[in-house]
């Protein structure tokens, strides 16, 4: 029985972690009062009771809450983006390689990757490591979201009865090139540079899609829409989580890939898709799922050495 405190259990995330405890009888929830849920030295008192503790809150609280612990045995599974790209933070994406998931499995901090980047990673991390894509490729990428990502102010404007038209069409975000989630989609990838990045938001609830153009003549070898999928399919091989789907497995949507397919599903999918000069690789999944909470639980499952989709829809 570990005990489990949740840091922000007002949030999103944290509400959708809390969902997940349902009917866990491994766990004991540390719970604390809604007039108290800012208060300093109750959180941390809580904190150090806690074997575990989700922080589901802004960067700057995150770290703040990092601070207070003082129990050297308590372990930190932060959803934020404020520790994802810190020295001695394991990166909670184990599919990727042994080392994440040993990293993951035997780790006391623990950043659970972004909605966005886990799709982003999830295609080009592979292909670098496997020396299709080279380190300096110029690399676009766009991502299709449902507004839940934008967290409770977000949820509330898409919501209202009376919002105003532009609601009702998917719009480009992050116009700057200046996305949270940049940082870590260059550094654990190990890309030279940032990538290009568009994020679009429209008008369903939750669900994801992120794509990776390719040109095939600035890869290495001789790529096909075939051999990437083929290679795709070993490197996640056996994986409960991630999903490599069929070439031509779209047909069955018409050739059409939605944002919301993978709406209550923990898990993620991968499309190949193209020719011979230029393919897509596509990442499908909930950006609460594999891209938020579902993550966060199957760090915590592989933490406390239970099976990894405990809890989780896959």
């Amino acid at each position: 029985m570990k005990k489990i405190f949740i840091d922000g259990s007002e949030g999103t995330t944290g509400l959708r972690i809390h969902e997940r405890f349902q009917n866990r009888e491994d766990i004991e929830l540390l719970k604390i009062s809604s007039e108290l849920r800012k208060d300093l030295n109750e959180r941390k008192r809580l904190i150090n009771e806690s074997d575990i503790t989700f922080l589901c809150l802004p960067d700057g609280a995150a770290r703040e809450s990092v601070s207070l612990v003082e129990n050297e045995n308590v372990i930190v599974i932060d959803t934020s983006t404020a520790h994802r790209t810190e020295e001695g933070w394991a990166y909670g994406f184990p599919e990727l390689s042994k080392e994440h998931e040993n990293a993951v499995r035997n780790g006391k901090r623990i950043a659970v990757p972004g909605c966005h980047a886990t799709g982003f990673i999830s295609l080009v991390y592979p292909l670098i490591t496997g020396g299709i894509m080279a380190k300096d490729y110029p690399v676009s990428s766009f991502s299709l979201t449902g507004y839940s990502g934008g967290g409770k102010k977000m949820i509330a404007e898409y919501e209202e009865n009376d919002r105003a038209s532009e609601y009702d069409a998917p719009r480009q975000y992050a116009l700057s090139q200046q996305h949270k989630h940049l940082r870590e989609m260059q550094k654990i990838t190990g890309l030279q540079k940032m990538p290009l990045f568009s994020p679009i938001v429209a008008d369903y609830y939750s669900g994801m899609l992120v794509t990776l153009p390719l040109y095939t003549d600035m890869l290495t070898g001789c790529q096909t829409p075939e051999a990437i999928q083929e290679y795709f399919e070993k490197y996640y091989e056996g994986q409960k989580f991630v999903h490599v789907m069929p070439l031509g497995a779209e047909s069955e949507y018409n050739g059409l890939l939605s944002g919301n397919s993978c709406s209550g599903w923990d898990g993620l999918r991968i499309y190949v898709t193209g020719n011979e000069d230029r393919v897509l690789v596509m990442s499908q999944f909930d950006n609460l799922g594999k891209g938020a909470s579902g993550a966060a639980i199957q760090c915590l499952n592989l933490v406390m050495g239970c099976e990894t989709d405990k809890g989780l829809n896959v």
